[in-house]
Order: structure tokens, then C-alpha cells, then sequence
């Protein structure tokens, strides 16, 4: 059984560490600052406006970005429906060990309850604006019943999840996603970043959050 340990960040929000692994489910600098400026700022803020948003989280984990992703389909009257996989899902009494809501507010706190607490494997309408799917299935079996606008790529490193990152899975991806749809995620490592070029997807390399010197966002032409 891995053992999860509960760390306070560099922000002051929490994340979890499994000490076998020697990895943190977000950057000690600052959980919430680093999903922040991932997933929204350079993410979901950069997403042409529509009817709705399709959203696909690899690696749903602690549910901080789609908290953070609810909390902005609320702010900016958006609708979006997230799907969330997860091959290993955390249990809901670690999760509820987490402070998020208290670094994002705005209704936040029964919002994460009710992401941590809804059924899996169904759609669940959590506000006005945001529905989500969790889907307790690796990515290797995954297929996707509607095309995708954003992927959050949030898998553990390679160095710990080699099989997440390769060519095969971000060619299924990349077919995923609607022409002009985009991937953004903490990871900038070359050779990963070479596998997105040669699929066809356009690359940027946005400042990274505190901490990490740049971010990958790739965008299917």
C-alpha cells in the first residue's frame, strides 16, 4: 500500500507526497499558485468563448484543477464539461485533508465536496455552469465519445509514469482534441516536447510557475 503524506506548500495550500515515489502531486513551491497559472491562466483563460468547454484532466488526483476550473465556469457565466481519469483514485477522506477552498473561495468549499463526492462513471452537474465526468480508467483505455477543446496533461513525471508520456498516448491525444484545441501542462522536458512536433502540434513554452523556469502548451492546427 503507498503511504501519502500531507505537505504544506510554498503558497500555503497542501499537496500530497508519496515517499516511495520520492514525488509531490504539485510543485512545494505552491499547489494552488503552480494549477493556477498551468491550467487557467495559460490554459483555460486562452480558450475561444463558446457554447460549452470540453475539458480532459489526465490525472484527476486531488481534484485542485478542476476546483479551480468550477470556480471559473462560475465566475465567467461558462459552461464546461470536464471529464477527469483516474487510474488510482484518492479516497475522499485524504482529500477533504487538503485546504484548497480556503485559497480560492467563492463557494469553493461545497463545490470541492461535491467534486471528491459524486458518483464515478457518470456525468454530475455540480452548478449552474459546470458539470463532470470521473472516469476511473487509465489513460491506455480511455476513448473519448466527444471531442476535446483543453487537456490538462497532469500525470506524474516521467521519471516516475514513463509509460504516460509515450508517443503512443500523446498520438490518441492529439487525436482527441478539436482542430485549434490545445494541451497544456507542467512538463517541459525535450524529448517530450519533440513527440508533440512530430504528432503535429504546434508548441509554446510559457514562463513556468515559481519555481520552474518554463510550461509546455502544444495547440492542434
Amino acid at each position: 500500500m503507498i503511504n501519502h503524506e500531507i505537505l504544506v506548500t510554498g503558497d500555503g495550500s497542501k499537496t500530497i507526497f508519496l515517499p516511495e515515489l520520492n514525488e509531490t502531486y504539485h510543485s512545494s513551491n505552491g499547489a494552488v499558485q503552480e494549477s493556477r497559472h498551468i491550467f487557467i491562466q495559460n490554459g483555460l483563460d486562452l480558450v475561444e468563448k463558446k457554447g460549452t468547454i470540453r475539458i480532459l484532466e489526465v490525472g484527476f488526483g486531488t481534484g485542485l484543477n478542476a476546483l479551480l476550473s468550477a470556480s471559473w465556469a462560475e465566475m465567467n457565466n461558462q459552461s464546461i464539461h470536464y471529464i477527469g481519469i483516474e487510474a488510482k483514485p484518492l479516497r475522499p477522506a485524504l482529500c477533504f485533508q487538503l485546504d484548497y477552498p480556503l485559497h480560492i473561495g467563492q463557494n469553493s468549499e461545497k463545490i470541492y465536496e461535491a467534486l471528491i463526492r459524486c458518483d464515478w462513471e457518470i456525468d454530475n452537474q455540480l452548478s449552474t455552469h459546470f458539470s463532470i465526468q470521473k472516469r476511473e480508467v487509465k489513460i491506455q483505455d480511455f476513448i473519448a465519445v466527444e471531442s476535446i477543446d483543453l487537456i490538462y496533461f497532469d500525470a506524474f513525471g516521467p521519471r516516475v509514469q514513463a509509460e504516460m508520456w509515450d508517443i503512443t498516448i500523446l498520438e490518441k491525444i492529439y487525436q482527441s482534441l478539436n482542430s485549434g484545441g490545445a494541451l497544456v501542462t507542467y512538463c517541459a522536458q525535450g524529448q517530450f516536447k519533440r513527440d508533440l512536433k512530430a504528432i503535429g502540434f504546434i508548441l509554446e513554452s510559457p514562463p513556468g510557475p515559481p519555481g520552474k523556469r518554463e510550461m509546455t502548451r502544444a495547440i492542434k492546427i
